[in-house]
């Protein structure tokens, strides 16, 4: 699709912002304002009890603007600058309720967003020094050309690398990708139900965004990136399915869940890389990555809504709390039944397109390493990547390892199926040994006509796209196609062959099997009154926050360092210190002899000591003479009329005092004068030695 519009906007913060919309910024940006309306509308009725609701809607819409500012970004400082906007005004989602668990979970959200925007301008600030730019379209070529010149303090594949590793960690972080993934869990329990719809649906997508960036402009035909794409993605899915698996929360369950879906996406830009260093077309795995970020916009939206709808009733998330309520409620069972069936990946829904265009992808890369197909280099990435060690090859190139991936695969879309039963199963089909008369009374009164509108409208929209695939999906991932430099599809999918039905056969199958099995035998249990309750066994071990990043943010670090410091101090402080002062000493003394002896030379010459004061003597030879000059003249004037005093005092001991002050005046300006034209000399010295200095080394 061409470029509907390019806006540049020079100077402002240095490099300036530049804006393009094209079909993949397209797609998303109409999603952005879907979400936001949706969400808007339901936060009408959701957030009507609150008291600060207004801070609630101003960081709305900010977040609002600074996420379509992302996603309309041509160039990678106009990405920073929005994404860490988002960051900063979606912080507000997480603490809104200043409740300790809210402001602990804000808190994990501010540091897993601060680390990885710090991560990210370090690596902007390598990528640009070695292409000269971070326009989107042009660090492509500009980082082949420099990968081909060579040069630098760096190599230039080594820093290419580095870059695109610190901006996948950048990315990576707010994408909820592994092991950055730990602010999901906490943060979407905590804040509201349609600001969790945002962070999980759309917030994240911008965190893709900047990997798919990253990756179709620097490392597209780079096997070492694929892989290490592809193995994030499948420990990504399939941690967070485990998670949300063993999650007895609502929320926690709908956001251990976005963490798996996000490990498809990634799974689908390894694939994309893979496929295209191998020389086959990518475009199975570009449609797939491309579909299903929509669709999982859209499911998250649903799903989240529809947690909403519960909280704002009951106020509790807890499976074991909420059990029954969705009874004699159709509206929100079809909603959520929608958003389930979507997001598991049935046939007829929107979700299983996307996933079988994935699978596909894996299936086609594992037929053509089985055929003996050997990994291509783009020429411009070859020095890039022909330092391949040995395992990676044997790990890109053994048909083995992909046919298990497959597995992988088909597995966490089965646990997917799995989790998403027993939540609905939980909601919609079991009773609560309680409170079940309450929550039937609820039926007409749990939503208003509003949020249902909205709601209900949204989750249409799943149904409505995995019947259509040909008419409405292939069109949608027609036009992100150019964005991920994906190899155009010449060929129409068979979306309901038997082959494609067969995946998603397998992986319902495991999912009923893993539901009978593991959900009502191992994670559930009797309490006191006989009742089967949902029991919560996530091991402690799967918590790395807790497990991991705290005890290194603030132990082991801060321990290592301080020993660190410790050891400097003692060994190499002290004896720099030594020899510092050893050193000063000798210069000191060597100093001070020598302004002695300026002192003494400037004593000699300028600054000669005067002799004592000596007392003027009453027979000084020019005091006489101008005195007794003066006397006359009186006496003259007597002689002329006017009488004259006998007791006259004479003139001439206050010409000897004039003359004294006169001499002493004297002494001082000329030792004055001699001072000041001393530092001038000084002064000229020094100023005609430093030019002398720069003329001859410049």
């Amino acid at each position: 699709m061409k470029t509907l519009f390019d806006v540049a906007i020079p100077g402002f913060c240095g490099l300036g912002l530049h804006f393009k919309l094209d079909g993949f910024r397209l797609v998303y940006s109409c999603i952005a304002v879907l979400m936001w309306a949706a969400s808007g509308a339901f936060s009408l009725e959701y957030m009507a009890h609150y008291e600060k609701r207004r801070k609630y809607y101003v960081f709305l819409w900010v977040t609002f603007f600074a996420t379509v500012g992302v996603f309309l970004s041509a160039d990678l400082y106009t990405t920073f600058i929005f994404f860490e906007i988002m960051s900063f005004t979606s912080y507000v989602w997480v603490a809104f309720d200043e409740k300790k668990e809210s402001l602990k979970a804000a808190e994990t959200y501010l540091a897993v967003a601060v680390i990885g925007g710090l991560a990210m301008l370090m690596g902007l600030f390598l990528l640009y020094d070695l292409t000269g730019t971070l326009d989107m379209d042009l660090i492509g070529p500009a980082a082949r050309a420099a990968l081909e010149n060579g040069g630098g303090y760096l190599s230039p594949a080594a820093q290419l690398y580095t870059a695109g590793g610190l901006l996948l960690f950048g990315f990576g972080a707010k994408a909820g990708c592994f092991p950055l993934h730990i602010w999901l869990p906490k943060a979407h329990p905590v804040a509201p139900a349609p600001a969790s719809a945002l962070l999980s649906g759309i917030l994240t997508k911008a965190g893709v965004f900047g990997i798919i960036v990253i990756t179709g402009g620097l490392f597209f035909s780079d096997g070492n990136w694929g892989l290490l794409l592809t193995v994030l993605g499948l420990v990504t899915m399939l941690l967070g399915a485990l998670l949300a698996l063993l999650s007895v929360n609502l929320k926690r369950t709908l956001a251990c869940s976005s963490i798996s879906q996000i490990g498809f996406i990634l799974t689908g830009i390894g694939m994309a890389v893979l496929l295209s260093s191998v020389g086959e077309e990518n475009g199975l795995a570009v449609w797939g990555t491309f579909l299903h970020m929509v669709n999982h916009s859209l499911f998250k939206l649903v799903l989240f809504l529809c947690a909403g709808a519960v909280y704002m009733n009951l106020h509790k998330l807890n499976l074991n709390d909420i059990r029954g309520f969705g009874r004699k409620k159709p509206a929100l069972g079809f909603c959520f039944l929608m958003g389930s069936l979507g997001i598991g990946g049935i046939p007829l829904w929107s979700g299983y397109v996307s996933k079988t265009l994935l699978h596909e992808s894996m299936v086609e890369y594992a037929k053509a390493v089985g055929e003996g197909a050997a990994v291509l280099v783009n020429p411009g990435m070859a020095s890039a990547s022909a330092g391949i060690p040995g395992i990676v090859t044997s790990l890109l190139l053994n048909p083995g390892i992909w046919k298990a991936a497959e597995w992988v695969f088909l597995l966490t879309g089965g646990m997917t199926v799995a989790y998403m039963l027993k939540l609905f199963i939980a909601l919609f089909v079991e009773k609560h040994p309680t409170e079940q008369a309450k929550y039937d009374a609820m039926s007409t009164s749990c939503m208003k006509p509003l949020s249902r509108f909205v709601l209900v409208g949204c989750s249409a929209l799943i149904p409505l796209l995995g019947m259509t695939p040909h008419l409405s999906m292939d069109r949608i991932a027609r036009a992100g196609e150019p964005f991920f430099q994906g190899d155009e599809m010449l060929h129409s999918v068979a979306y309901f062959s038997l082959g494609n039905l067969k995946g998603g056969v397998i992986s319902i199958g495991i999912g009923v099997v893993l539901y009978v099995l593991v959900v009502r035998l191992l994670l559930m249990k009797k309490d006191e009154r006989g009742t089967a309750i949902y029991a919560d066994r996530l091991p402690s071990w799967l918590d790395l926050e807790n497990l991991v990043y705290r005890p290194l943010l603030l132990h082991i670090l801060p321990g290592i360092c301080g020993t660190v410091c410790a050891l400097i101090d003692r060994y190499l402080v002290s004896a720099v210190v030594t020899v510092f002062l050893a050193v000063s000493s000798v210069v000191c003394r060597a100093m001070d002899s020598f302004v002695d002896g300026l002192i003494l030379l400037a004593r000699k010459t300028t600054h000669r000591q005067l002799p004592g004061t000596v007392k003027i003597r009453e027979n000084d030879r020019l005091a006489y003479i101008l005195g007794g000059m003066a006397d006359e003249i009186a006496a003259w004037k007597g002689r002329k009329g006017r009488k004259i005093k006998t007791d006259r005092t004479s003139a001439i001991p206050r010409f000897i005092e004039a003359e004294e002050e006169l001499k002493r005046t004297g002494k001082l300006v000329e030792e004055s004068f001699s001072f000041g034209l001393m530092l001038f000399c000084i002064g000229l010295c020094l100023t005609l030695g430093y030019l002398l200095a720069v003329f001859l080394m410049g």
